[in-house]
């Protein structure tokens, strides 16, 4: 009997042991192709963790295979196809929707082709090998804490404070870690009267955002504010992603904050991208989190060329990450709070971004 790949790594696991598999002779600089299925262009972000990806799997030599789909889900199934037909000889994968992949991922364990999620999980599938993310919980408390610290700040002696909640996409699985994280610090707060939800609206099924889209957070925002603030004063807004911050601030600025004596309700974000930056430069946006994408290359490129040649990825969590059908192994990236006096230090001066892309 033949051991696929996948079979005698997971024979290795269960016995303890560290396996050296044969690999087919070849160049070193042409160890095989990676498909890369990344989810939309539409955000800095993505193409950040595309190009670094590309660059990184290319010096470690192998080839690459880049698409985006544009958050469209029937594209990147059909991409994701596409390249098990080619003969990837590994799959990152980005879902759009985490719950839609799984005939194509069983069709790609059968023909040997390790499979790792990147940064979103992928859900219902037991053929996902490896997850490479952030500690996705620990985002959310950290922005729930930035917006408690802007509260203070900015808005001290009022009582409550009045915050709205905004969600990410709910096909999103990461979307209920960012929610839950910052709910951990503000649910004591709403319980004790100290911060108020005066529209009411709680609740990933009630605050999601389908597909992050931040027009579509600039309307709820706008609806909000026309319901619930026609006397009373908007103190914050819990957002989880900076394109969403884009939208909701868009909508405050729309009816007069941050004019004459109506201070900018504070904001919070996430992925530190161009726009936000220059937001939180102007006195807008109060912060965001920095998931440094390089970061996250390197790890999910460590991890597919350990599987390619025989070893075991590195991972540091074997318990979080339930996909509905089995503990997804993963490693966790450490995210970070970026203030507007953190910008130099975090963003530039690690290279992320020149001076000159945030003038």
């Amino acid at each position: 009997m033949t051991l696929t790949r996948r079979a005698t790594l997971a024979l290795a696991t269960a016995l303890g042991t560290v396996l050296v598999l044969p690999v087919a002779p070849a160049a070193a600089q042409d160890k095989g192709t990676i498909g890369i299925a990344m989810p939309t262009q539409s955000s800095s972000r993505w193409i950040s963790d595309g190009n670094s990806m590309v660059e990184q799997f290319e010096a470690a030599g192998y080839r690459t295979v880049l698409q985006y789909a544009e958050d469209d889900i029937p594209t990147q199934l059909n991409q994701v196809e596409n390249m098990i037909t080619q003969g990837v000889s590994a799959l990152v994968i980005a879902a759009i929707d985490g719950t839609t992949l799984s005939n194509a991922l069983e069709n790609a364990e059968a023909a040997g082709i390790p499979i790792i999620a990147y940064d979103r999980l992928i859900r219902d599938s037991g053929a996902v090998d490896y997850y490479a993310t952030f500690d996705n919980f620990q985002v959310g408390v950290l922005q729930a804490e930035s917006l408690v610290a802007c509260l203070n700040e900015r808005f001290a002696g009022t009582a409550p404070f009045n915050v709205e909640l905004f969600g990410g996409s709910p096909d999103d699985n990461n979307a209920f870690f960012f929610y839950n994280g910052a709910m951990s610090v503000l649910q004591p707060l709403i319980d004790a009267g100290t911060i108020a939800v005066p529209s009411g609206q709680m609740g990933m099924d009630v605050v999601g955002t389908l597909r992050w889209d931040g027009a579509v957070a600039q309307a709820r925002m706008d609806n909000l504010l026309s319901a619930n603030y026609g006397s009373a004063v908007l103190h914050g807004a819990l957002s989880p992603y900076d394109g969403l911050s884009i939208g909701i601030l868009s909508s405050v600025k729309g009816v007069g904050y941050g004019t004459g004596d109506l201070a900018m309700p504070c904001v919070t974000g996430q992925d530190a991208e161009v726009p936000s930056v220059k937001s939180m430069m102007a006195g807008e946006q109060y912060s965001t989190i920095f998931k440094d994408t390089r970061e996250l290359a390197r790890v999910t490129v460590g991890m597919v060329d350990a599987i390619l040649s025989g070893g075991q990825p590195e991972i540091n969590d074997t318990e979080t990450y339930d996909n509905g059908v089995k503990v997804v192994p993963s490693y966790l990236l450490k995210p970070v709070t970026v203030n507007v006096d953190d910008i130099q230090s975090v963003l530039v001066d690690s290279g992320y971004y020149t001076a000159d892309q945030l003038k």
